[in-house]
């Protein structure tokens, strides 16, 4: 078959020989018996593609007569592998045989041998012994593993169920845009607490916080809440009124306790006030102690003078009166000049908008004694309390047991019954 395909192929190349030397040269002719030339190169290129295809034809039957050689020798070929498998199978077992024949022939060798044989099979025991013992103690530890996280998930369940107790679960805060139900406020947690003296951290801090709230909802109500406030600084105090009348959020002010002085002015130049009916307002002028001499003294006076008409003014003009006879109403109530009335008088003065009884935190939801208290820090607000207030357990000059009683501001007072003196004030 190689010989033929060999003879073929010769015969072929032989072909492509001669039609390359029979290809006949176009003969010259006279322009006047022959007009148009042949063009040459369309012949070679005819000639070469019949080539091409005969050559194809020819590597095509070599192909087609490979297959069939193939296909005619691929038994033999499995023959072959069968015997060089069954000759490799049969050397297998001749050294075999050969290694048997001389464990027989030598006694040392058997010996070795069965030693051999009891150390593996002691291994084996040895082996599945500690696979047995491995399997008890990993099942053991897999019952004291399930009975751990079964008691852990218990424990999880119980903290959760304790935790979820100090939760109102599937309450929200309320925000009504007309807070005034009757006689009660309810109260969102959109509220700001003032409490202490009022300085300029503290009236950043509301401002800041009138702006968020602004940013979250500019039409919700927002309430600052005042506990028990002394007043403060009457620039941060101005700065937190102008962030009052600045939003775009209504802001009410809420007095449970007392506001004074700067607080007062506050509530009553706030949009809208809310107090409890014994809660007290207390407004009185402007006072500073400095240190200087007499032009300095002038000069303070000039700036205190200016600020008390700022701020004076606008309380005044609410309560429909003048400036002067503001301030002579003052010393008509108290020699001190410090006037304070409870809130239902108060808001006869126009100190005060609304009062009410009842305020309802809808955003108390959770348990306050949960929580991480600070001093005196009230649960949901935004600002802290003043500072601690809670009485403290001491020894008189004697060595006898007492409590000290928390300073109270001004207009507190103390009623509790203490036939011992075991209670006294600092």
């Amino acid at each position: 078959m190689h010989r033929t395909a060999f003879i073929i192929i010769s015969f072929f190349f032989s072909g492509l020989a001669f039609a390359e030397v029979q290809t006949p040269k176009p003969a010259i002719e006279q322009p006047a018996e022959q007009p148009t030339k042949p063009d040459p190169l369309e012949a070679i290129k005819a000639e070469t593609a019949k080539l091409n295809a005969d050559r194809e034809k020819i590597v095509a039957q070599i192909a087609l007569e490979q297959s069939k050689l193939d296909e005619k020798l691929s038994p033999r070929k499995r023959a072959l592998a069968e015997m060089q498998i069954q000759m490799e199978e049969m050397k297998v077992k001749l050294d075999l045989a050969e290694a048997e024949r001389r464990f027989k022939d030598d006694p040392t060798l058997m010996e070795l041998r069965r030693t051999n044989e009891r150390l593996m099979l002691d291994y084996a025991i040895a082996k599945n012994e500690v696979d047995t013992e491995g399997f008890a103690m990993r099942r053991e530890e897999n019952a004291v593993r399930r009975k751990t996280t079964a008691l852990t998930m218990q424990m999880e369940l119980q903290q959760k169920e304790g935790e979820s107790r100090s939760y109102a679960v599937g309450k929200a805060p309320a925000y009504p845009k007309e807070p005034l139900i009757g006689k009660k406020l309810v109260l969102s947690d959109r509220t700001i607490s003032l409490n202490g003296v009022i300085t300029g951290k503290t009236a950043d801090s509301v401002a800041d916080r009138i702006s968020y709230f602004n940013n979250r909802d500019p039409e919700a109500p927002i309430f600052i809440v005042i506990d028990d406030c002394p007043g403060g600084s009457v620039m941060a105090g101005y700065k937190i009124i102008k962030a009052m009348h600045g939003s775009k959020a209504p802001v009410y002010t809420v007095v449970k306790s007392m506001a004074a002085s700067m607080a007062a002015c506050i509530t009553t130049l706030s949009n809208k006030s809310f107090a409890y009916p014994n809660a007290i307002i207390l407004h009185h002028q402007l006072s500073m102690g400095v240190m200087g001499n007499l032009t300095q003294h002038r000069e303070n006076v000039a700036e205190l003078e200016e600020w008390w008409k700022r701020l004076a003014d606008p309380v005044a003009a609410k309560m429909g009166i003048t400036r002067d006879e503001f301030i002579k109403r003052m010393y008509a109530e108290s020699s001190t000049g410090d006037w304070n009335e409870f809130a239902d008088n108060a808001q006869k003065l126009k100190w005060v908008d609304v009062i009410v009884e009842e305020i309802e935190e809808t955003a108390l939801l959770r348990d306050p004694s949960s929580l991480p208290q600070q001093a005196n820090a009230t649960p949901n607000r935004l600002m802290p309390g003043p500072p601690s207030t809670d009485a403290v357990d001491s020894q008189d000059e004697r060595g006898k047991p007492i409590s000290l009683l928390p300073r109270l501001n001004p207009l507190d007072a103390y009623w509790l019954y203490n036939p011992d003196s075991y209670y006294r004030m600092q």
